[in-house]
Order: C-alpha cells, then structure tokens, then sequence
C-alpha cells in the first residue's frame, strides 16, 4: 500500500490545500555583433505569481520552464497547468532588433534597433512585462535598451552614441530570500557621440533561471537567461510525489523549483 509524506508525518487532512506559484519565462537575446554596434537589448521573460486556491487532492500539475533566446531571438515560454486548473502560461522574452529593425514583442520587449532607421521597442504582455526602449535612427546612433518585469527599457538617449538601458527587474521572495528576476538587457553603442553599450537593467546577472534579457555587448552574455517555475506549498500538505524538481524548505513551506520539465501530484 503506498503510504504518502502527509501520512508518515501525521499530518494528512485529505482536504484540498493551497499552492502557490512563480512562472517565469526565458529571456530574449541581445546583440551577437562583435563590434557592439546598434543592436536592441534583449527583453526580459514574463513573469507571473499568484496563488492556486484548494487544489483537490490527487491533482497532477505539470511543469515546463523555458530557456533564453540566442543572439536576437525571443527566448521560449514557461507553463505551468493541471487538471480543473488554469493554465499558466510566461511569454518568453522578445529579442532586441537587428540593425534598422524593430525590437521583437514579449513577455518583456526587446529593445530597437537603430543606425539609419529608429528601430521601435518591442511590446511587452500586460501583467507580465513592459516595453522595450526605441533605438535612434539617423546614421550611426545607438540601439535601445529591453524591457524588465519592473520598468521599460530605455530609449536611446538622443546623439549620445550610448545603448539605451535595460529596463529593471522585479524583486520576488518565493524561496526565503529576494531575488531578481526578468532584467533587460542593454542596448548597443551608437558609431557617432560617446559611444557605449547600455548598462543592463537592476538586478541583472548572467545567472540561469532568472528570465534575464541578453545585453548587446557583442562578445559574452548576449543570450537570453533561462526562466523557472516554482510551487510552494506548507510542509504539512506536502505529498512527497514529484519528478524534475530541486526541493528544498523555508520555514513552514516546501519549495520545488524545476528547471526544465516535471511535476507534483498535490
């Protein structure tokens, strides 16, 4: 006879119990030019957190993280969905536009391109992400920086040759400790003015599993960041049933944190 987690801690009520969830999404790419020129910043990936309420009892709920986008390209979405549940569904991270072209839309948008024409930042998801910034057309200017759950990239500043920057990412504590998630990358330097690439947005790091936008520095870090789905949950309801996940507790919560694909039967 199987005999659950719940039932050898004593702690099984058989009633429904509350989960809660983070999706986030991969992140776009930035700029895969080695001379850094005028490419968008990579948008950050969507992110979405909020609560299941009193899921029944034998419920599988199945797990799918996505990974970041290469140089320019959106990243992938992460879902999350079980049966009598809603699907979750993080839209990845749009790409930063190509020279002259606009920045691709996303959970967060890729910044714009720029050079000879002003390449538009890319839409970002209601609820999940923001804009990517306008790069500066007119020969030669900078690109702009990609959007971040917490703010838009920024447009290129006008004639100053510097990559706008990334917008921030959102703070977020689901395993015991705030972390940074879906920064923007940012954008490529301009020919003309001062030229520099622009900065990457708050809390970004070239970490996997932060949904982070690719910078537009050309040489390194200019992919996208992998995304993640986390579930928690009281330890007392925990079943013990699960596949793919790293898990860990925080206080009264069991944490899992799939990075790939998975899932937990509640």
């Amino acid at each position: 006879m199987f005999t659950s987690f719940r039932m050898l801690q004593g702690t099984s009520s058989a009633q429904p119990y509350d989960i809660e969830y983070l999706v986030v999404a991969g992140g776009g790419g930035g700029n895969g030019r080695s001379d850094n020129y005028y490419n968008g910043g990579g948008g950050g990936g969507g992110v979405l957190q909020a609560t299941y309420s009193e899921v029944a009892l034998d419920t599988v709920i199945s797990m799918s993280a996505g990974g970041g986008g290469a140089s320019n390209t959106n990243g992938s979405n992460s879902t999350l969905s079980g049966s009598g549940l809603s699907t979750i569904t993080a839209i990845a991270g749009g790409g930063g536009g190509l020279i002259n072209a606009n920045g691709n839309a996303g959970g967060s948008g890729g910044g714009g391109g720029a050079d000879d024409v002003t390449g538009i930042g890319g839409a970002g998801t209601t609820g999940q992400g923001n804009a990517g910034g306008n790069g500066q057309g007119g020969s030669g200017w900078a690109g702009g920086g990609g959007g971040g759950k917490a703010g838009a990239g920024q447009t290129t500043p006008t004639n100053s040759g510097v990559g706008g920057y990334g917008g921030p990412g959102s703070q977020i504590s689901v395993i015991g400790a705030n972390l940074y998630y879906s920064a923007g990358g940012g954008g490529g330097w301009g020919y003309y003015g001062s030229p520099a690439v622009g900065a990457n947005g708050t809390g970004w790091a070239a970490t996997a599993n932060t949904g982070n936008g690719g910078g537009s520095n050309g040489t390194s870090n200019n992919s996208g960041q992998s995304g993640i789905v986390i579930i928690k949950m009281l330890t007392e309801n925990y079943s013990g049933t699960q596949s793919g996940a790293a898990v860990s507790t925080s206080g009264a919560y069991t944490i899992l944190r799939y990075t790939g694909t998975g899932n937990y039967t509640v």
